[in-house]
């Protein structure tokens, strides 16, 4: 059994880590500078980063090789270094893994291509494919546990990605963003999503959302996930709140104690594995591993419990046209 099935397997929950840009940006990532190169050109920031969300609480963390593939370094003449920079990336977490004194998944964290699919763009699903085992494979090399396919839009790259890990041999996870009005930017809901997943050859340990809008629109889309019946593992990664311009940078406005009541819905409503994405910092995550660990489990949580803990949706539909039990505009508005 590998590792991350093997810790399902024991486990009710269990904590994923938060952002990667975020904390690179605070160590002082530049805007436009691609951070896989820091894998090599930057190792101990590396490690601390993955080592902070191990020291949080984190059972699983995402490798620093989100824009890990050809098409992505290509933009920085990298395009020959997708071998070398996912085997840094995931060895350096093998590394931090390894001593941590309990079971830790590396995840080898593999982002979208950027590349539109044909008819409207040129990516090919055999050229997709390509490049997703390219990195695959060096993040395989690399010591990862399992793929983590995350922040995809369209269906033809979520499947790509898939026959990918397939190829490389590898057990693997996938999340989709869902961001406009409970979709994916390609139109995906969460009720087609939960669909796609069964129907894969090789459907994935555990599937979800991550990124989107804010912590109370993914778990509307985790809502969507759990009324198709699914009995797959879920994995919810929602962003610390709703960024913000400040003072010249993106700051993101959900607190600790945001994040940890984000937490306990998630595993409520039966989420397995439950994480951050932009914004959610260390501070975060000790907060949600203290809630998860000292709040009991309570019942599933409605659309109204949701609104009203972590604030209103962005939009008034969840994506799937069956909106009857989304709380009503005019009581989300109070609450605002």
């Amino acid at each position: 059994m590998d590792a991350l099935s093997k810790l399902l397997s024991e486990r009710e929950w269990l904590m994923a880590d938060g952002a990667t840009g975020t904390n690179l940006f605070n160590m002082g990532l530049s805007s436009g500078e691609p951070p896989e190169f820091w894998n090599v050109d930057k190792a101990d920031n590396i490690r601390t980063l993955y080592r902070s969300a191990v020291e949080a609480g984190s059972d699983i963390f995402l490798t620093n090789t989100f824009g890990g593939n050809a098409s992505r370094l290509k933009l920085h003449n990298a395009q020959d270094r997708v071998r070398e920079l996912n085997r840094v990336g995931a060895s350096l977490g093998r590394e931090i893994a390894d001593a941590a004194g309990r079971t830790v998944i590396v995840a080898g964290s593999v982002g979208p291509t950027g590349e539109i699919f044909e008819p409207m763009g040129s990516l090919t699903h055999a050229l997709a494919v390509e490049m997703f085992h390219e990195q695959a494979e060096g993040l395989k090399e690399g010591g990862a546990d399992v793929l983590w396919i995350e922040t995809i839009s369209a269906p033809e790259e979520y499947k790509a990605a898939a026959e990918a890990a397939q190829l490389a041999g590898m057990p693997w996870c996938g999340t989709m963003s869902f961001d406009t009005a409970g979709r994916t930017m390609m139109g995906v809901t969460s009720s087609s999503m939960a669909e796609m997943v069964e129907k894969l050859p090789n459907p994935p340990l555990a599937f979800g959302a991550n990124c989107g809008v804010g912590a109370s629109d993914l778990m509307r889309t985790i809502m969507g996930f759990i009324a198709t019946g699914t009995e797959r593992p879920i994995i919810a990664k929602g962003n610390a709140g709703i960024p913000k311009y400040h003072d010249g940078h993106i700051h993101y406005d959900g607190t600790p104690s945001l994040m940890a009541e984000y937490a306990v819905l998630a595993r409520d409503a039966g989420v397995r594995i439950i994480g951050g994405c932009c914004g959610t910092m260390p501070e975060h995550l000790k907060a949600m591993r203290a809630a998860l660990e000292s709040r009991p489990k309570g019942p599933r949580p409605s659309l109204e419990d949701i609104a009203a803990k972590l604030g209103s949706f962005s939009s008034a539909s969840d994506g799937t046209g069956d909106d009857a039990g989304a709380p009503r505009r005019e009581r989300r508005g109070r609450r605002g």
